[in-house]
């Protein structure tokens, strides 16, 4: 009999338990206010999109002519360097050497030209013209003839050489400041590397580069206005002013980290610029959420008045 009891209690016990985990189970956990808000819409049609804050005229990836060592790194990020302006220098021991052997070959050929110069001199000038054979003033023409020109190769050899050198002393290709410095002083620097020597931009105008979804290319006209929104920062907006429209659809690479993300998408790029907000700082690379003005409805907002028209009369 007491078996029988402690079976019965075991059983409800056990169905309590199950409808009390079933219960938990069930149940949600209150939905948490996002620790920001979104970035609110500043126009009643607008085309969203995500946005990169560039350098104007976009950022400059500095690359190295090619493979060597690096001797010395002549500036730092956050210098403002005009175009022209030394960057940073390779390791320039060999043609330096190769100069040297050129610059002999030079000396050693014009010594030749200036000997052979003498010797069809000295024949030229015998008054007797019996004295002298024509194929011997034809064979010291020819001689000098070819002298000139193995002094103008030795020449030029030493151009190409001074120029190889000066191409080791990477410079600014334009006026701007230093974003980036991804190579040090000792360094072994690859024509391919992952990233660019130095990034070169203009941190005083910046552009925003937007990946608008193909879908919404159709909505976008040339000088629509544009308000951004840094990561962040939903309460300050950036105007934009319209710069243009790249033609030509390309397949979305500049991520957002958002869980719905599609990475299959392709997107139209637009650029509008702005000034740099003189009451907090913008950064090259940081994040911006953009809208544009827009005058044409989105697609799902023209269809669903059609749906539920067609709803109300049945035919669906």
């Amino acid at each position: 009999m007491l078996l029988k009891k402690t079976t019965f209690y075991l059983a409800v016990a056990g169905i309590a338990g199950t409808a009390i985990m079933a219960a938990r189970l069930r149940g949600q956990s209150p939905i948490m206010a996002p620790p920001i808000d979104p970035s609110p819409k500043p126009y009643e049609l607008s085309v969203a999109a995500s946005g990169i804050v560039e350098a104007l005229s976009e950022n400059v990836a500095v690359g190295v002519p090619e493979a060597g060592l690096v001797t010395k790194v002549h500036v730092k990020v956050w210098d403002f360097v005009k175009e022209g302006q030394p960057l940073f220098t390779l390791d320039d021991r060999e043609l330096n050497a190769q100069l040297n052997v050129n610059l002999a070959n030079a000396h050693v050929a014009e010594a030749t030209l200036r000997r052979l110069q003498d010797q069809l001199a000295r024949l030229e000038n015998v008054n007797d013209r019996r004295a002298v054979s024509e194929e011997e003033v034809r064979t010291r023409q020819n001689d000098v003839a070819v002298a000139q020109a193995q002094l103008e190769a030795a020449r030029a050899q030493v151009a190409q050489n001074r120029v190889c050198l000066a191409r080791l002393t990477v410079l600014a290709p334009r006026d701007g400041a230093i974003l980036q410095v991804n190579i040090r002083t000792g360094e072994y620097a690859s024509t391919a590397p992952k990233n660019p020597a130095m990034v070169l931009g203009d941190v005083d105008h910046l552009q925003v580069r937007a990946d608008i979804d193909e879908q919404n290319a159709a909505r976008l006209q040339k000088g629509q206005k544009a308000t951004a929104y840094v990561k962040g920062d939903t309460t300050r907006p950036i105007e934009l002013s319209f710069v243009r429209i790249e033609p030509y659809v390309v397949p979305k690479v500049s991520l957002t980290g958002s869980g719905n993300e599609r990475v299959d998408t392709r997107v139209l790029q637009v650029i509008y610029s702005f000034e740099r907000p003189k009451d907090r700082p913008v950064y090259v690379g940081q994040q911006v959420d953009m809208f544009v003005k827009s005058d044409i409805p989105a697609v799902a907002a023209r269809v669903k008045p059609v749906l539920q028209l067609a709803q109300a009369k049945g035919k669906i």
